[in-house]
């Protein structure tokens, strides 16, 4: 797979938020190696995180979960509100089948997750692909994922209200979104050239009020346009 484009405003900068310093440790001397990520902050708590992001204005916060005082959900949610925030994206830590919380962290406004158990190649190329605006990373598995957490919650969903704002085009480009398709293979699904498949989609995010691709994928689980497959 290969990289997005460089975001052409210097380094990618990054805040580490883990309560285990040697882990941040790691993270750090990985992203300092690079010469187009620079760590501009570390912190051991959610409240930590949201103080960094507002002192530094990051374009990725690397978030754990599980934190102290204030957890990586209560703080990703503080850090999307913020004024003068809206351009950072909070890239969440979780490890798979035991995290159920990934589910509320994408409702709250992280754009996308990346297992603890993760490579560095998987980590920097992360980093990049989520710094330059591709919201959702390993859609595969955040697709099976989200499926596992939303399943009970579909019922309760006005759907065909929420979706009512939607050309039935939008409405298939949601679904092959929600199925973690990425524009290329949207295009491909339905016909269309990526940059059509991409003008849906983005048509799609300011009908629904969605803030990036991450939320569009809860969308469509939510509303039941994608249900989990047996």
């Amino acid at each position: 797979m290969s990289l997005p484009p460089a975001l052409g405003n210097g380094p990618i900068k990054v805040v580490l938020a883990d309560d285990q310093a040697l882990v941040r440790s790691g993270f750090k001397a990985l992203l300092d190696a690079e010469g187009d990520i620079r760590v501009v902050g570390e912190a051991a708590t959610g409240a930590e995180a949201v103080a960094r992001a507002r002192a530094t204005r990051p374009d990725v916060v690397l978030m754990d979960i599980r934190m102290p005082e204030v957890d990586g959900i209560q703080a990703t949610g503080e850090i999307v509100r913020t004024r003068g925030l809206e351009q950072v994206r909070v890239l969440i830590l979780t490890t798979y089948d035991t995290d159920a919380y990934v589910f509320e962290a994408l409702q709250a406004g992280a754009s996308g997750f990346l297992l603890k158990d993760a490579g560095p190649a998987e980590l920097l190329h992360a980093i990049r692909v989520i710094a330059a605006g591709e919201a959702l990373l390993a859609p595969r598995i955040t697709r099976r994922l989200i499926a596992q957490f939303t399943a009970g919650r579909i019922a309760t969903q006005v759907a065909e209200d929420r979706l009512a704002v939607l050309t039935q085009r939008e409405r298939e480009v949601l679904a092959l979104v929600g199925q973690g398709l990425s524009n290329d293979e949207i295009g491909a699904e339905l016909s269309l050239s990526p940059a059509t498949a991409r003008t849906h989609v983005s048509h799609a995010m300011v009908k629904l009020g969605a803030r990036d691709r991450a939320q569009l994928v809860v969308i469509a689980y939510q509303t039941g346009l994608v249900t989990r497959r047996p």
